[in-house]
């Protein structure tokens, strides 16, 4: 467990690093229209058009980094983004100050959305295969039978987790599951805002209150799948060249100290994506910014 725990946060962010290379290159950026002449006019004849003040070319690219980031996403409330392009974002929402809350169908819609999203498959995927290559829970085996019951056992921890944390307790206790990203302040005062949002959530009616979702729907979500399909205890019998059997004993994987590493887990990736989540638009708003046309030099001019 202390392995899985070591490498698999630095892997998946590498993974995360090749999803986002194929999809940031596969963005065109718009084409650049050429600039309107003296001779437009518009209005009386000999008038030219008034040029975009530097106020409205600000709010031009406000609207544009919003729209780009944490669009309208299919359900109400929610956003269309995706982290390195890739991992769904629906619940985190980009200065949105205050905003209805979602009701319990739209708390279930948007998690079954995210869910059962197509990266999810890779997403797993990866994560099986870090699990076989290090033989955690050896009473799945190994070979095509164990990494498709560690594909399986991933898809279901993480589908149980998100329900429970995002809609489940959300909706039993009146809960905003979304998050909302701080956006100001310096990096330290940001990233310990991120983390405090694994401990600290709104009410559906924009009160600030201790995170029951996260915590408690967490550790039913650990003790749900930990104790239902994980591995149970075997033994298995090996023989020596000269017959001798050799009885080896792999004990169970259905026990309260592995549950509470299963929660303790969870717990941690669903922190550090939440400090992600945070700093992600920043990302995001460079990156469209270094595809954008234009950069160069200003107009009429030739040299720098």
């Amino acid at each position: 467990m202390s392995i899985q725990c070591v490498m698999r946060p630095f892997a998946a962010l590498m993974f995360l690093g090749c999803l986002s290379f194929p999809s940031s290159a596969q963005t065109e950026p718009p084409k650049a229209e050429p600039p309107a002449s003296s001779s437009q006019t518009s209005g009386t004849p000999g008038q030219t058009a008034p040029a975009p003040t530097e106020k409205n070319n600000n709010k031009e690219a406000q609207a544009s980094g919003n729209e780009g980031s944490t669009g309208q996403g299919k359900v109400g409330g929610t956003s269309n983004d995706r982290l390195f392009f890739a991992l769904p974002n629906f619940l985190t929402l980009e200065g949105a100050g205050k905003v209805p809350p979602l009701t319990s169908g739209q708390k279930f819609r948007v998690v079954l959305r995210s869910s059962f999203d197509y990266i999810q498959i890779p997403w797993y995927g990866f994560l099986s295969g870090i699990s076989q290559a290090e033989n955690s829970e050896p009473g799945y085996g190994q070979g095509a039978e164990g990494y498709a019951k560690r594909f399986g056992a991933a898809f279901a921890d993480g589908t149980i987790e998100n329900f429970m944390v995002g809609a489940v307790f959300p909706s039993l206790l009146h809960q905003d599951p979304r998050y909302f990203q701080l956006g100001h302040g310096g990096f330290v005062h940001r990233t310990s805002y991120a983390i405090s949002r694994s401990f600290v959530t709104r009410t559906d009616s924009g009160h600030p209150q201790f995170n029951f979702s996260e915590i408690v729907g967490g550790m039913v979500a650990a003790a749900v799948s930990t104790n239902t399909y994980h591995p149970k205890s075997f033994t298995t019998v090996r023989y020596s060249a000269t017959g001798t059997p050799t009885y080896v004993f792999t004990a169970s994987d259905r026990t309260l100290d592995n549950t509470a590493k299963v929660w303790g887990t969870q717990l941690g990736y669903d922190t550090l994506t939440l400090v992600v989540k945070e700093f992600w638009p920043d990302i995001h708003r460079r990156l469209s910014h270094k595809h954008s046309p234009g950069e160069g030099l200003p107009a009429g001019n030739s040299h720098p």
